[in-house]
């Protein structure tokens, strides 16, 4: 199974710990972080990677080569492939330019900086159960008014990146998809945001977007505080390789 991975942002928030390498190539414990991500994905069948590069996206290559080096649980290599973007074309514009190199009729997408432990074959299930054009994981927070809630009503998206101030618990979009490969060919060319604009566009032209509340372990290392809890975690065998 194919998943692309989100990787060619400039990671501005962490460049006052991190300067010399892209965000998602931060070090935890002498590997990056996106070896913990991609160890997380393989234990799950997903062993053929796409990344997504852009800012210093030759680091990114320099050290995963073509996969034949790192193997998953069950034994099977990794492959690897590189989209690079000559400029910041937005989380579907990457999704549109890594594209060209899926060959799968349904494959994953992730943010590289984020951590998310599930269950993804449970994603599988969901997408197949309610016949999704895209499967999308939620999280609860205690707070929805700091980001953008995300709606799911029997298990279909009827809201999302809501917008609201008052301070409640709910759910948001937790960054991990599914999606279909006639999605994928809806995207336009250019700077195109998933989140702001795709996702938006779809649920209104009535496509079949859906999924589930995921309730694990979950970190994005876009600031300092939570690259160093990661750090931490590693280390106290919160998060086991």
């Amino acid at each position: 199974m194919q998943a692309i991975l989100l990787a060619g942002g400039l990671g501005t928030r962490l460049r006052s710990v991190v300067s010399d390498r892209p965000k998602p190539m931060a070090l935890i414990e002498d590997k990056p972080f996106m070896e913990y991500v991609i160890h997380e994905l393989s234990r799950y069948g997903i062993t053929e990677i796409i990344f997504a590069v852009g800012y210093k996206g030759s680091m990114v290559e320099e050290y995963f080569g073509d996969g034949s080096q790192f193997t998953a649980s069950d034994g099977t290599r990794l492959k690897v492939q590189y989209a690079y973007e000559e400029e910041l074309l937005g989380t579907a514009g990457a999704i549109k330019n890594a594209g060209k190199l899926v060959t799968e009729d349904f494959f994953f997408v992730l943010n590289a900086d984020t951590f998310y432990q599930m269950d993804y074959q449970r994603l599988i299930q969901k997408q197949k159960e309610l016949n999704l054009d895209m499967a999308l994981v939620l999280r609860q927070v205690p707070d929805v008014s700091r980001y953008g809630q995300a709606i799911l009503k029997d298990g279909l998206l009827v809201g999302f990146d809501e917008k609201t101030h008052e301070v409640k618990p709910g759910t948001i979009n937790g960054g991990v998809y599914r999606m279909s490969r006639s999605l994928l060919e809806e995207i336009p060319a250019g700077k195109v945001s998933l989140e702001k604009d795709m996702i938006p566009k779809w649920l209104s032209a009535g496509r079949r977007l859906g999924g589930f509340v995921n309730e694990g372990y979950f970190i994005d290392i876009g600031v300092p505080e939570d690259y160093f809890r990661f750090m931490e975690d590693v280390k106290k065998g919160v998060v086991v390789w």
